[in-house]
């Protein structure tokens, strides 16, 4: 879906016009439809939160919808409306005109974003392909901020964040490390002028010592990948590296999963699907940072081959770890990675994994946790969140936790017991990322969603690119 703003319709009248209770009776329709005042207090419309009129005219339909108070308005609020545009016109309408010169510019960018959102559709193996026509939204308001490199950072993200939305949706049968190569491989031929992939394969993997890594890998019978996206790496600055889980199914290994749900354990690659969505946004939004994307993806299955609890690695960074849960495989993956990306001299680096079901007891679906001891870093992001209404909350990552990571045979254990799951498995990444300033996000929360809307969401796609381009130098 593209979005785009103007001043006024090209109609004369907007499909949808959001109205808040100071003013039921927008004015800008007072003169195109006779009697409207009349007609509001006859059917008794208030304008409270998502309330609905629909009014016929000379010039069209219209259907006014209530914004309740303006200053009740959160962004939950502010989704569902978009949600119940989006249900009334995705079937029927190919464009459409919302006006929204009630609602305060500090909502007009999120409200497109929710838009975008909502009539996001997946429908890649569906026998019978039922694709929404819904594809463009024009916003109206004379009031709006928005300028034309607003709304194309806002296409961008909109475009990196269904991009991140498909590759979480597709089947793990099909969605495998390669397939992500091959995704990432596809993008730097879109892009030549600004992205250069690298694709490492086992025995490289192996020759650097990634043997962390190498212990989730082997128990597939497909191949890990290690994946770097350099974007506008001709920049003559120190770049911000995001590195992504990217575990296409997560059985558990031989620490097997429960049976139930099992199926949604192929959104344990959504931190790389994010990772790739922000790249593609990136090249569409063509910000001026240097960035590289880093993607660790494997499958962790069981096997005859596969590690064992009680197993003992030698890192990438010469650190050694006792295998105590393959289940806890995530941190495993990343570590050896974290490491391997010192090579770019990043000025930061920010980890997004779908690491810990502690982190969905702690935060449930609302917000994902963001572990880091760098006062600064850790404020850009939240700030990040906010800017971008895709929030986080922040988490403790301190030495107080790291004893409960102690083992009698190796200098680290990859699980930490039954208490703070989500900050030990932080405190694990913790010691492979002393040597630059590093956040951590975990996304198992917000990756995706269960039940009848189940699917991926695409988070933290917005974030991290309100987050780049808040670090864009001018």
């Amino acid at each position: 879906m593209k979005i785009s703003l103007q001043s006024s319709p090209d109609s004369g009248i907007s499909l949808f016009v959001l109205v808040d209770v100071a003013q039921p009776v927008p004015a800008s329709l007072s003169d195109q439809i006779p009697g409207l005042e009349r007609i509001v207090r006859q059917a008794v419309f208030k304008a409270d939160f998502n309330d609905g009129l629909q009014l016929y005219s000379e010039q069209g339909l219209c259907n006014l919808l209530g914004l309740g108070k303006i200053d009740e308005l959160t962004p939950q609020k502010l989704a569902k409306i978009a949600q119940t545009i989006v249900s009334v016109t995705q079937k029927k309408y190919q464009n459409i005109d919302v006006d929204i010169s009630a609602l305060p510019e500090q909502f007009h960018y999120s409200f497109g974003l929710y838009l975008a959102q909502a009539a996001y559709q997946y429908h890649a193996f569906k026998s019978e392909k039922k694709e929404a026509l819904l594809s463009q939204v024009q916003l109206i308001a004379s009031n709006s901020t928005l300028d034309a490199d607003q709304l194309a950072f806002l296409n961008a993200v909109i475009s990196g964040q269904n991009f991140a939305r498909d590759l979480g949706n597709c089947p793990p049968n099909i969605c495998a490390p390669e397939y992500l190569a091959d995704q990432a491989l596809e993008l730097a031929k879109q892009y030549p002028d600004l992205l250069k992939v690298t694709v490492l394969e086992e025995p490289q993997i192996a020759e650097l010592g990634m043997n962390a890594f190498l212990a989730v890998a082997q128990g597939s019978a497909r191949p890990g990948r290690i994946i770097t996206l350099e974007y506008c790496s001709d920049l003559q600055q120190a770049p911000v590296v995001l590195v992504g889980k990217g575990v296409t199914f997560d059985s558990g290994g031989i620490s097997l999963k429960p049976a139930a749900a099992m199926d949604e354990m192929k959104y344990d690659m959504c931190g790389a699907a994010s990772v790739l969505g922000t790249i593609r946004a990136l090249c569409e939004a063509k910000l001026p940072i240097h960035v590289v994307g880093a993607i660790a993806s494997v499958e962790n299955m069981p096997s005859g081959k596969a590690t064992r609890p009680g197993d003992i690695v030698t890192t990438m960074s010469g650190q050694t770890v006792e295998i105590l849960n393959t289940d806890a495989e995530g941190r495993l993956v990343l570590c050896d990675t974290l490491t391997y990306i010192q090579r770019f001299n990043p000025e930061l680096v920010i980890d997004i994994a779908t690491l810990t079901g502690a982190c969905v007891v702690a935060l449930g679906k609302v917000l994902s946790g963001l572990f880091s001891s760098d006062e600064v870093l850790a404020q850009e992001i939240m700030d990040a969140g906010q800017q971008s209404m895709d929030r986080v909350w922040r988490m403790p990552v301190m030495e107080d936790y790291q004893e409960l990571l102690d083992s009698p045979f190796a200098d680290i254990a990859n699980i930490g017991g039954p208490h703070g799951g989500s900050i030990t498995a932080a405190c694990f990444l913790q010691r492979f990322t002393r040597e630059y300033r590093w956040a951590h996000l975990d996304i198992a929360g917000t990756a995706w969603l269960s039940g009848p809307n189940k699917g991926a969401t695409g988070r933290p796609v917005p974030l991290l690119m309100q987050l780049l381009k808040n670090r864009v130098k001018v």
